[in-house]
């Protein structure tokens, strides 16, 4: 909008992001940048050197190059990117990591470990070998080229929790919602595509016994050679059916207000440092579960999740009995509604008549442009009421269910509503509000920091008053 402060408005982009521990230079391929005045070019080599101080942090002319470098990695577009913008992108990383030092935010080796395995393996899937990862970023050594990038991500983590702590405590009232609506101007009122409120019916084909016992033994087999000495992270990577912890060796760290499921929390949290648990299981499958540390309320752990081979057989029966269900309500025998709540197998969604939450938003409206593309195929073409014909659904983990889907409600494309959009006039008012934020905090900390900037990036259009002028 309009209204929104151009300088501080790309730092919250950021903030956006920074749940999933991004680096910045991950940050700015999403972000729309605005031109900035360009340093000019001198025509003579450039001899590498610090050209910013940020507190205890220092900025090399060749971190800019670094920080475009990334950026192609990850499938960016660097054209549009100044080296005065990719500047003033580091200058605030480095200052939000500076005030993370100082406000006693602690990052773990372990952390930093486990994002660096994760990096990894993407680098590897991207680039080819280590060979090929050391020689693309001009490192002389795996090591050394393992002691740069733990670095940039630790700064990286530093500067997320910086940011998070900053808004964390930032809430808004129906009053200010109503307030911020209120200046927006007819001619700038945000514009909704069309949306859905869609419910679902889901039916898992039943496991034998048989079966499960042999995931159980499995699990088993391997807790006796990870006691007996063999790597807990290795089997993880090797066995593991979780796509989420897989590629960096079954780690994850959680509080107890972490959302994990309640049986694999209720195990984690009676566990002691360096047990193992016995397999247990969630409706994700069975689990074992290791605990590396533990850190007040807070612990990291590593595990192994295997689920059981569904036949065809059991496939069979699951597809005949959602079909069977699908006849029902078709014939009027009983509302899609009843039958979500007294025959769908999932949990989540059962007691409020299989309507499912739109997990970005946390209300019951997708918007159609915004949809996963097979979520999109499933439920593009119905119509309001109607019920999709049977549908087999693989996740990530292996799992395969059958399910039902019907559109209980169709909101065409509109202009912003108040009393139709509140929960998203809601959080763009709170955006508003955290930009703000952000904004002050910037002005206070970049007075009482020392901050240098030397040679031709002087003469760089900052967004920021990094110069103090």
């Amino acid at each position: 909008m309009k209204s929104i402060n151009n300088r501080i408005a790309l730092t919250f982009f950021v903030l956006l992001i920074s749940s999933v521990v991004a680096s910045a230079q991950e940050i700015i391929k999403d972000t729309v940048i605005a031109p900035v005045k360009k340093v000019q070019s001198t025509g003579k080599q450039k001899i590498d050197g610090v050209i910013a101080t940020v507190g205890d942090y220092i900025i090399l002319d060749s971190d800019i190059d670094k920080s475009l470098l990334e950026i192609s990695t990850q499938g960016g577009s660097i054209k549009d990117i100044t080296r005065c913008q990719m500047l003033g992108k580091l200058l605030e990383d480095k200052l939000y990591a500076h005030q993370a030092v100082q406000d006693s935010i602690i990052v773990t080796d372990s952390e930093v470990k486990g994002m660096l395995e994760e990096r990894l393996n993407f680098l590897l899937e991207k680039i080819g070998s280590m060979e090929k990862v050391v020689q693309y970023y001009k490192k002389d050594s795996e090591e050394e080229f393992r002691t740069y990038f733990s670095d940039i991500l630790k700064e990286g983590k530093l500067s997320s929790e910086m940011q998070k702590k900053i808004v964390d405590g930032v809430e808004i009232t129906p009053e200010e919602v109503r307030n911020y609506f209120k200046t927006i101007p007819s001619s700038d009122l945000p514009f909704f595509g069309v949306e859905l409120e869609v419910a679902q019916i889901v039916v898992v084909p039943k496991v034998s016994d048989a079966d499960k016992q042999k995931v159980i033994d499995r699990l088993n087999s391997f807790k006796k050679e990870i006691e007996e000495g063999s790597s807990f992270s290795t089997k993880a990577v090797l066995y593991s059916q979780d796509p989420g912890s897989r590629s960096n060796g079954g780690f994850y760290k959680m509080n107890r207000k972490t959302p994990f499921v309640k049986e694999f929390k209720d195990v984690a949290f009676s566990l002691a440092e360096g047990e193992i648990s016995a397999p247990f299981q969630t409706d994700f499958g069975y689990h074992i579960i290791y605990v590396e540390k533990i850190k007040g309320q807070e612990i990291e752990l590593r595990h192994i999740l295997l689920t059981p081979t569904v036949t065809e057989e059991a496939l069979s029966e699951a597809k005949e009995k959602i079909t069977l269900i699908k006849k029902r309500i078709e014939d009027k025998e009983i509302t899609f509604a009843e039958a979500a709540r007294t025959l769908s197998d999932e949990k989540e969604t059962r007691a409020n008549g299989g309507a499912l939450i739109n997990p970005k938003t946390q209300d019951t409206r997708f918007e159609l442009t915004k949809m996963d593309p097979t979520f999109y195929s499933q439920v593009s073409n119905l119509k309001e009421g109607e019920v999709s014909a049977p549908i087999l659904e693989q996740g990530d983990e292996g799992k395969k269910t059958y399910k039902l889907i019907t559109v209980t409600n169709r909101i065409d494309e509109h202009a912003a509503d108040y009393a139709k959009d509140y929960i998203k006039i809601k959080d763009l008012a709170l955006t508003s509000k955290q930009i703000t934020t952000i904004g002050k905090w910037f002005d206070e900390k970049i007075k009482e920091t020392y901050i240098k900037i030397i040679g031709e990036y002087r003469d760089c259009d900052f967004t920021n008053n990094w110069l103090k002028k």
